[in-house]
């Protein structure tokens, strides 16, 4: 019966199984069971709703819910009935496990101070225990005459003294008259005394004022009683002080040394401890939970680790098998090679050493018959016969020299040389191939045009790198380029680049971009550090459609000079004219990036240069209107102009060469000497339409450079003056009020 017990048992309240749930991995386990599990997984965050799965606490399987929870498993039916059949098989005797189970109350233990509670033992102070199978109150009053032995319990941390109890020697009765007394069967807790089936049945009738008498499990004296005071000898321990965190009597709180503490009733600090134990055991319950499922995936990555070390070992046995084989195949193919060129040498040198042979048989037979003519001694005879035997012996001597070996037929293998240091080299390199190192940009080598940038880079792992993928945006002036990198989505991708180099086209003039190079193979990238490179500016000449009549253009429409002679020019919209309105314009319109052009001075001391809209009138001068911005020189004096209003500026007499930059992207143009890197001024301009490059001389001759890249000296400086020039002036912001001191420049 144990044995049948422990398998209808459940693994969490270690209880017979209620409302059985029937897990898919074939486990069991109680339907409020299995919701305290789910209550222990909330949260703030993680309501009860939204939990989906947990774990089978038998055997760890997860158990993965639908949209209806705990609902949506299936009932143990099977299961319930044999519990139900083993509940009535054990009510039908005396000695009954299950009944003594029903019958012991169902607080659970809390120490010294839920021991001294008579709801610890199921009665008292009007915290009894209750269980989800009926109150022992109740079963104890429904048969007050039931004779129940004592019998042994499955001990655990989670019974409660009764069953602890029952767990020590035997309980005798305490009102049997004879000598050994009988054993007790029933403890009245109302009346402090165990009684054996005899004297329960003589004192405790089933009529009033017995019935509200509380019947439990024989229990020793001591936990009837419950705790004695340690200072006050026979007194009951009924309050707690929540000073020194000691159990106390009515005594040590009246005159004892407690007098003054503050203290509680035993209820109400079981109470709040008992909820303090459940929410740090629901917390545990939970980190345990936590530590769980922290250890599958654990063991989770050791298998996967385990996996790939199998898989990564059958791949390298494969490679070096695959090695192997091809070394043994090119061993066969140059043996073979070998073999064959033996055999040729071999058929040969047979065939000279049969023709040696034959020779020598011929040679010996003419030995013999020369041999046997010098023996003839008659001089006629010999002559007679000898002559021809000498014709034969000096032919074959000369016929000997054909018989020297072939020298392509020597025992040497010459052509067969075997070197495999190389292929040694890189056996012996062999190892997994690791992601290249980074790239590096080589400023130094980079070029550009005003719309191409030639990138070089360098990498040291050319022999590892697959490809290289070239990357860039505009350089928006954000210093981190590590966020500028993950947070662009404007990256132009340049994919599959086999050179150390590339050319972009189609790029924006006067811009500034930012490169990434990365470096790829099948184990990964590596990206290059950032570099900043920029075009240049856009080229252009003078137009000569726009040049006034009385200016004469070069050649290469790079220099202008003033010329009085009236020359012959048909008159168009675009042509400067009017007296004194000595201008020309470039022959491009510019509606973005950064862009810088010099212009020569040369002995010119009355100029304006600048930048205007295509709208700008053409029959006065430069500045004079608010399509038109210039620097300007009347002689001795230098001023900026717009919108016919001047300022002067501080600028060296012996300005000979003045650099404009015009940076559309952020509505600046600022005008610097190019000799001595001096900034001399900056326009904030909200540009509306593209502008055109305007030049003004009225005297002597001025040669504009075009297409230049922006000067070091020219980065920052205009930031650097912005806020002082916008206290000086606002020339070309409405709302900003023209500073005093303009003059017009005659």
């Amino acid at each position: 019966m144990e044995t049948l017990e422990s398998e209808l048992t459940c693994p969490i309240c270690l209880e017979l199984f209620e409302d059985p749930l029937l897990l898919p991995c074939a486990h069991s386990l109680c339907f409020n069971c299995a919701h305290r599990i789910l209550v222990s997984h909330c949260s703030t965050s993680k309501p009860l709703e939204s939990i989906s799965a947990f774990q089978c606490p038998t055997c760890r399987y997860v158990i993965t819910l639908n949209h209806r929870g705990l609902e949506g498993l299936k009932r143990n039916v099977t299961l319930q009935n044999i519990i139900d059949r083993f509940q009535k098989a054990s009510l039908s005797g005396p000695n009954s496990p299950t009944e003594s189970r029903r019958l012991q109350p169902q607080r659970p233990y809390t120490g010294t101070i839920s021991g001294t509670i008579a709801g610890t033992i199921g009665g008292g102070s009007g915290t009894s225990g209750s269980s989800a199978r009926g109150s022992p109150a109740t079963s104890s009053h429904s048969h007050p005459h039931a004779n129940h032995a004592n019998h042994t319990n499955h001990t655990n941390a989670n019974h409660s003294p009764a069953v602890v109890a029952k767990m020590d020697p035997r309980i005798s009765c305490q009102f049997c008259e004879q000598d050994p007394p009988r054993e007790a069967v029933k403890t009245c807790v109302t009346c402090e005394v165990s009684y054996c089936d005899r004297c329960l049945r003589a004192t405790h009738p089933n009529k009033k004022p017995f019935t509200s008498h509380r019947l439990v499990e024989p229990v020793p004296d001591t936990h009837i009683r419950g705790l004695t005071c340690l200072e006050h000898e026979n007194e009951k321990v009924n309050m707690y002080c929540l000073v020194d965190d000691q159990l106390i009597c009515a005594l040590c709180k009246l005159v004892g040394r407690h007098r003054e503490h503050q203290v509680s009733s035993l209820t109400e600090r079981f109470d709040k401890l008992k909820q303090t134990l459940e929410n740090n055991l629901t917390n545990l319950v939970k980190r345990n939970s936590e530590l769980e499922n922290q250890m599958a995936k654990l063991i989770q990555i050791c298998q996967q680790v385990e996996v790939n070390t199998a898989m990564h070992e059958a791949k390298l046995v494969e490679e070096c098998d695959e090695l192997v084989e091809i070394i043994r195949q090119r061993k066969q193919v140059i043996a073979v090679k070998i073999k064959e060129s033996k055999v040729m040498k071999l058929r040969k040198l047979a065939q000279q050493i049969a023709n040696c042979r034959q020779c020598l048989e011929r040679s010996s037979a003419l030995i013999t018959q020369a041999e046997q003519s010098l023996k003839e001694n008659d001089h006629a005879r010999f002559l007679q016969t000898a002559r021809n035997v000498a014709e034969r012996v000096a032919m074959a001597t000369a016929s000997s020299q054909v018989l020297i070996p072939d020298v392509n037929l020597n025992e040497a293998f010459d052509n067969f040389a075997l070197d495999f240091s190389r292929e040694k080299k890189i056996l012996e390199g062999l190892d997994y191939l690791t992601a290249p190192n980074p790239p590096s940009i080589r400023d130094e080598l980079c070029t550009a045009s005003h719309d191409t940038i030639t990138v070089h880079w360098t990498s040291e792992d050319e022999f590892s790198v697959t490809s290289y993928e070239l990357q860039y945006t505009i350089y928006t002036g954000q210093t981190n380029f590590i966020s500028l990198y993950n947070s662009a989505d404007s990256w132009m991708i340049v994919p599959n680049i086999k050179q150390n180099h590339y050319t972009v086209h189609g790029l924006q003039s006067g811009t500034r971009y930012i490169f990434f190079v990365k470096a790829i193979n099948q184990a990964g990238s590596r990206n290059s550090e950032p570099a900043r490179l920029k075009t240049n500016s856009q080229p252009f000449k003078l137009d000569p459609k726009t040049a006034h009549k009385k200016l004469r253009l070069s050649n290469d429409c790079l220099t202008m000079e003033k010329d009085e002679s009236s020359l012959k020019k048909s008159h168009t919209p675009e042509r400067f004219s009017g007296t004194g309105s000595y201008g020309a314009a470039g022959n491009v319109f510019i509606d973005s990036g950064c862009h810088y052009w010099e212009v020569l001075l040369g002995a010119s001391t009355w100029y304006a240069i600048g930048v205007a809209y295509k709208s700008a009138p053409k029959n006065e001068w430069s500045g004079k209107n608010s399509s038109s911005w210039v620097f300007s020189r009347c002689n001795n004096n230098f001023m900026v102009r717009h919108d016919g209003k001047e300022m002067l500026v501080e600028a060296s007499l012996q300005l000979r060469r003045l650099g404009v930059l015009l940076d559309y992207d952020n509505n600046s143009l600022s005008f610097y000497d190019a000799m001595s890197s001096q900034h001399i001024h900056t326009f904030e301009i909200s540009f509306l339409l593209p502008v055109v490059p305007t030049f003004m001389i009225w005297n002597k001759s001025v040669m504009i450079l075009s297409g230049l890249p922006v000067p070091d000296f020219v980065d920052g400086v205009a930031l650097d003056h912005q806020e002082q020039q916008q206290q000086q002036m606002g020339l070309c912001r409405q709302e900003s009020p023209y500073l005093t001191g303009m003059k017009t420049c005659h």
